[in-house]
């Protein structure tokens, strides 16, 4: 006999589980109409979040405090009382490139032993077609002893949250929403239009959302990859491909992609997750790998060509020393996780470069215990042979062309990786 569960979705009682970047918005959302825990096994996280302090940035102090439905613990027995479990915590790769499960297995294990009857357990972390049901409930089913779709159920409803982007934020976005079965989907989509003011879509299984969030950026790391190529090719040419992009731009179906690193959580990582799932069932990829090693070969070639510019201009290499401005994947934000600036700092430091890396977002404890990089407070005016904008803070924006290039020596060279100094400011740029 199937267990009975509350179909009502103003009677569900949420926990959240991992309150990173897509899960304390998401739990902060929540809280704002109703009770909700928030769980995370950081427990300095946790203190900071009870004192009123997001250190993503993500949550401003006062929607923290408007929030006042939203609980903060990391006692696995407190969310015990819970029927609805949300699980947003991050799904990384292995340093082989193959998906690691261990983040959305240990929280699953957390999960199945405080599941009952009726439960229900929605994961938002972005995954391969097939690792909710296939992975992440057998996990739920050993912990709890309970049966799948008889006495608990599960939905999946992929986060689309866009790490320091304050204009689109989780009520704007729409939400896909799947269940694994009818009545539950209902369930799912309707508790989640509870928050979403921009509407919801109900996919026709879990399989489909999860498979709809893979190529979300998968489809945006190919894009970006054909851009790269092209600056590659443009700039043997001699041709700016920034002026390039905006002529093209000027039709009305020319999709607006940009060259530059990729990093971050999701489009340097989600392609891994397709392509292992692909080549489990017998389809060995060619095109989206292909895009996974030109994107990855990105900051070789912004150091391979700020080298050749040096040594043209009679620069000592091996003696140099450059500043990387910016490290952080992307502009304007703290988050540090697979940026692709390191990149540009090792092939560096291959050459014997003398390296200061700066950056006000970036957490300097979490720069030097991720990879090793001591962050440099402030730059040195006249001290460098090469300045490399590498993320486009609004600091640096708010510098003009002339204050950056102030940091260089009488004669150095300034790689403009974003393009957003004017063309003429800089010596190089994608």
């Amino acid at each position: 006999m199937t267990a009975m569960f509350e179909a009502d979705p103003n009677a569900r009682k949420i926990a959240v589980i991992g309150l990173g970047y897509v899960g304390l918005p998401l739990a902060v959302a929540f809280g704002k109409i109703g009770p909700v825990i928030g769980f995370d096994i950081n427990t300095a996280r946790i203190d900071a979040l009870r004192a009123g302090w997001d250190a993503t940035h993500e949550v401003e102090p006062e929607d923290l405090r408007a929030a006042t439905g939203l609980s903060f613990t990391t006692d696995p027995a407190e969310i015990a009382g819970c029927d609805t479990y949300i699980v947003t915590v991050p799904t990384p790769i292995t340093a082989g490139k193959q998906p690691d499960l261990t983040p959305l297995l240990s929280a699953s294990e957390t999960v199945g032993r405080v599941l009952k009857p009726g439960d229900l357990v929605i994961y938002e972390s972005t995954v391969y077609p097939g690792a909710t049901e296939e992975d992440c409930v057998p996990v739920l089913e050993r912990a709890s002893g309970l049966v799948f779709n008889r006495d608990f159920f599960a939905g999946y409803s992929p986060e689309r949250i866009n790490p320091g982007d304050k204009t689109h934020r989780i009520a704007d976005i729409c939400k896909v929403t799947s269940g694994s079965t009818p009545e539950v989907a209902d369930l799912v989509d309707a508790l989640y239009a509870r928050i979403i003011t921009a509407g919801t879509h109900k996919a026709e299984s879990i399989h489909v959302a999860e498979a709809a969030k893979v190529i979300e950026n998968t489809q945006r790391d190919l894009n970006i990859a054909l851009v790269n190529e092209l600056a590659m090719i443009f700039g043997r040419m001699d041709i700016d491909t920034d002026a390039v992009l905006r002529a093209a731009g000027t039709k009305w179906n020319f999709l607006p992609f940009r060259p530059g690193l990729v990093g971050g959580h999701c489009i340097g990582v989600d392609p891994y997750y397709l392509t292992h799932k692909a080549e489990a069932v017998g389809h060995h990829p060619q095109i989206i790998l292909a895009g996974r090693r030109l994107n990855d070969s990105m900051g070789g070639y912004v150091v391979s060509q700020l080298v050749k510019r040096m040594m043209r201009d009679g620069i000592n290499v091996a003696a140099a020393r450059v500043l990387v401005m910016g490290l952080t994947f992307k502009e304007n934000c703290p988050d540090l996780r697979n940026t692709r600036v390191v990149d540009i700092i090792d092939e560096l430091q291959d050459y014997g470069v003398t390296v200061d890396v700066h950056d006000p977002h970036a957490d300097a404890v979490a720069a030097q215990k991720e990879y090793g990089i001591s962050l440099t407070s402030q730059p040195e005016t006249g001290a460098y042979d090469g300045i490399v904008l590498a993320v486009a803070h609004q600091e640096f924006l708010a510098l003009a062309p002339a204050e950056i290039r102030a940091f260089g020596k009488d004669q150095n060279v300034l790689f403009d990786v974003k393009s957003c100094l004017p063309p003429e400011a800089s010596d190089l740029r994608l």
